[in-house]
């Protein structure tokens, strides 16, 4: 073998100790670089406390037999790891659902950043594992069931302005984008004025929009949203600001030729829209608006809408049809709505 093809390969075999030890560093390190770069992270402290976390982890995959690689992870092994360490008592290695959840999130942090590297889909293992156990899912909560987060009224018309500004309006000059930005700011538009989860962006198709009917000819007023095995399908009324970007998304995405029968593609040849890509878009898109992205903003929106519809009067009950959850849900809203709350 010459020295040119021998250097083009890895130090460790992969399913070796030593192959696995590198590949938990390498997906930990580029995570945290990440971080650092968009200044997520900036204090010394916290990179001591997440690098910690991480070697522990490290550590205890390592050491089962056979071990647990970051691609084979689930939360049967996440239980394990739990109950191995309960009881410890030093400060860094406490078991309080704080501790839990900030450490579960650290591993599904890294594990979605590294799929999103390989352009894979994300081990949603950490995720899964924290929506089993509520006690830590609302571990930073004060309530078991938080009141929902919302955009304030002028967090929710600049984003508004700034989503609008992607489209052609009479007497203003159009933003130059490229059809991925329209895409995001588009997508986005759908969270906030249809009241849409991430998960259902991406699984929305170039039927899913509904102009028949509306008061513009051309322009989407609703949307049908296909069933995923947890929610119905269903159809959705869309704020008609967010109706006007959708309909000149339809036409960039025409000119454009992007294939596919995704609504909002990944690429132009149509392929799905990753999870974690879409989150990053989804981030960004709030970032340059101004708008605190707080993991992505998405529930925010989605909470805004339904804030926004049962202050103007809409039964709960079609709130939650439209929101493709159960009616009891909405009793989270009530807590708030007695409040002084003002949402557009």
């Amino acid at each position: 073998m010459d020295s040119k093809h021998a250097a083009s390969l890895p130090l460790f075999d992969d399913e070796s100790p030593a192959g696995q030890i590198e590949l938990f560093r390498e997906a930990f390190e580029q995570w945290l670089q990440d971080q650092q770069g968009m200044r997520s992270i900036r204090r010394e402290a916290s990179v001591s406390v997440y690098r910690d976390m991480w070697e522990a982890f490290t550590a205890w995959c390592l050491g089962q037999s056979p071990l647990v690689t970051l691609a084979a992870l689930s939360p049967v092994d996440l239980d394990s790891f739990q109950a191995a360490r309960f009881g410890r008592k030093t400060a860094d290695l406490s078991l309080t659902p704080r501790y839990a959840l900030r450490l579960m999130r650290l591993i599904d942090r890294v594990l979605r950043h590294q799929a999103a590297q390989q352009d894979q889909a994300p081990n949603t293992a950490a995720a899964d594992w924290i929506d089993a156990h509520p006690d830590v899912r609302y571990a930073d909560a004060a309530h078991s069931d938080p009141l929902p987060d919302y955009l304030s009224v002028a967090e929710a018309r600049s984003l508004i302005a700034f989503l609008s500004a992607a489209r052609p309006r009479p007497g203003l000059t159009p933003v130059g984008l490229s059809w991925q930005d329209v895409r995001n700011r588009a997508s986005v538009a759908l969270q906030l004025g249809a009241g849409l989860t991430p998960g259902d962006v991406r699984a929305l198709t170039l039927d899913s929009p509904i102009s028949e009917g509306g008061r513009v000819r051309g322009r989407p007023w609703k949307v049908s949203v296909p069933g995923d095995g947890t929610s119905p399908a269903r159809e959705t009324p869309v704020a008609s600001w967010a109706g006007e970007l959708l309909q000149h998304w339809l036409t960039v995405r025409a000119e454009a030729g992007v294939s596919g029968m995704f609504l909002f593609p990944s690429t132009r040849t149509g392929k799905p829209w990753l999870k974690d890509s879409q989150y990053v878009c989804a981030r960004q898109v709030l970032e340059d608006a101004g708008v605190d992205s707080r993991e992505g903003g998405s529930f925010r929106l989605r909470h805004t809408f339904a804030m926004r519809q049962l202050r103007r009067g809409t039964a709960p009950e079609t709130v939650a049809r439209w929101l493709g959850i159960d009616a009891t849900k909405m009793k989270r809203y009530e807590r708030v709505l007695p409040l002084p709350v003002e949402v557009i």
